[in-house]
């Protein structure tokens, strides 16, 4: 169960590549402004090559890598850096499961990490969601129904029974700070979260997507943040575009508004930037801006490609508008 995602990446490509994942991996940042690694830091190569997740412009990616080692292919697309991206299917009683895990990752995970560090962004790790590597190298992992605590080479698992027991077995309080004004609110800490581990697989893919789709557009586009996931919303995003065009781009796994996953950009500021909510094409509804439902996806098409194209083209149409 110990994870070192960027050292398995290098484990298997060998000395001759500098091997670039969408995971976080140790050691814990201790600087400001993030307290967190840059999974695409390209800075960190020196003098080996750069293997980058596919679609990134200028590079050596992993699809071009599978070219010649197709019997890992399984692994790399597993962990949305290449090959055959396919998202799975929606598993039944979603809802209720990402529910559950939304009030978990908000009201217990992030507070950890904040308590350490006073950020509280999370991020997407293999099989579910996680913290980035803090404090004494720790990260808190989402996995299946269960927490995963790894400090260091030590692991420890916890089956997710109810917020009390998930922050007593973790050192932590149930915490409302980082909720948001429609989302959910912590609720009885002592009433079971029922969680579904086909539900986790799921969150873990379409964070994965959102992840590989996000750091495309933010290797094309000068000024876009860092993804992350934000535990307020529960959703994978990063800010692009100057005032009065800046907003946020992003992938929800569904909400109290749309139940069922959906791609999304929210303009900061509509009247700045020209927009009029409800005319096409800001056909968002609960915020000024553009939606595009899991379900309106083109059919086998890599959604990796599908959700960069649609931020990339709000983008510009923004950009045209203003």
């Amino acid at each position: 169960m110990h994870r070192d995602a960027r050292a398995e990446a290098s484990a298997i490509v060998g000395d001759a590549f500098e091997a670039f994942v969408l995971e976080p991996s140790p050691p814990a940042v201790s600087e400001a402004p993030f307290f967190a690694d840059d999974p695409l830091d390209m800075g960190r190569a020196g003098t080996l090559t750069p293997l980058v997740p596919a679609g990134h412009p200028g590079h050596t990616t992993w699809d071009d890598w599978l070219a010649t080692h197709g019997d890992h292919e399984a692994w790399v697309r597993e962990r949305w850096l290449g090959g055959r991206r396919r998202l799975p299917t929606v598993p039944e009683g979603f809802s209720g499961s990402r529910l559950a895990l939304h009030r978990l990752g908000a009201y217990v995970i992030a507070p950890l990490r904040h308590q350490a560090t006073g950020k509280f962004g999370l991020r997407y790790t293999h099989g579910g969601f996680g913290t980035p590597f803090f404090g004494d190298d720790r990260q808190l992992r989402v996995v299946g129904d269960e927490i995963v605590d790894q400090r260091g080479r030590d692991i420890a698992t916890f089956p997710i029974t109810t917020l009390r027991a998930a922050a007593e077995a973790l050192g932590g309080e149930v915490s409302e700070l980082t909720r948001e004004g429609d989302g959910p609110a912590a609720g009885d800490i002592d009433e079971p979260l029922r969680v579904d581990a086909a539900a986790t697989a799921f969150l873990g893919a379409w964070y994965g997507m959102a992840t590989a789709a996000l750091e495309l557009v933010r290797a094309t586009h000068v000024g876009a943040g860092r993804p992350q996931l934000w535990p307020g919303h529960f959703d994978m995003a990063a800010e692009l575009g100057e005032a009065p065009l800046r907003g946020s781009y992003g992938a929800s796994p569904g909400d109290h508004t749309i139940d069922e996953p959906y791609l999304y950009v929210s303009v900061w500021d509509p009247a700045g930037a020209g927009i009029e909510a409800g005319a096409d094409p800001w056909n968002a509804t609960a915020f000024p801006g553009r939606q595009l439902r899991l379900s309106e996806f083109t059919v086998d098409e890599d959604p990796v490609i599908v959700a960069a194209a649609f931020w990339s083209e709000t983008y510009d149409l923004l950009t045209h508008q203003g």
